[in-house]
């Protein structure tokens, strides 16, 4: 039971995060001047609570324009296979063209997540867009995985894919964008497999 409220907690919470950087898109793209108290009316919540997610209107600005630049799901794969690689490869162009466009927002978003990991506030820091995005690549191929080894994959695609993986990449291993990509192409098709062999 304790257990099932502190999920039914962090869910809420998580929503509550979503809806915020949702208002705060909305008023990007109408051209508003963004400010915490703004966003927390249009998302119907108390200032004191938007103020918890959000301490200041810098941080709602940077992660509001880069969920307005996900790539939306439905045109991604309108004209995509049922092959998962082939879609996860094109989920990984299009997230990686997006984080190149967008990177000094995501070193941003990246920074302030980390600080924020240390506050003592069980809030939610970071908003988690490629999780869905992944569940949509995979879809049409769900019945080609037991349950748990599906979950597996898009727990390990998670991490191949988005901006720690970028980071990795091009501070840590210091790789040129292509063979970065040659290395992501790799491990995705390597997971896949892994994936279906764990079916036998």
């Amino acid at each position: 039971m304790v257990a099932e409220e502190a999920s039914g907690r962090h869910n809420q919470r998580a929503r509550t995060r979503k809806d915020l950087l949702e208002a705060a898109s909305r008023l990007l793209r109408q051209g508003c001047r963004i400010t915490v108290e703004d966003v927390a009316a249009q998302a119907q919540v108390s200032r004191a609570t938007a103020y918890r997610y959000f301490p200041n209107a810098e941080m709602l600005i940077v992660e509001a324009t880069l969920d307005w630049a996900m790539p939306d799901a439905g045109e991604l794969f309108a004209r995509a296979s049922d092959d998962p690689v082939e879609r996860l490869e094109r989920l990984d162009e299009a997230l990686t063209d997006m984080m190149a466009a967008n990177e000094p927002a995501f070193r941003v978003m990246l920074a302030q997540s980390l600080q924020r990991s240390t506050d003592t506030g069980d809030y939610p820091v970071r908003q988690n867009r490629r999780a869905a995005l992944i569940d949509a690549a995979l879809a049409p191929a769900r019945d080609q995985f037991r349950p748990d080894a599906l979950e597996a994959l898009a727990s390990a695609l998670a991490v191949m894919i988005g901006t720690e993986s970028m980071v990795a990449f091009t501070d840590v291993l210091q790789l040129p964008a292509t063979r970065a990509r040659e290395v992501r192409r790799w491990a995705i098709r390597a997971l896949v497999e892994a994936a279906r062999i764990a079916e036998t």
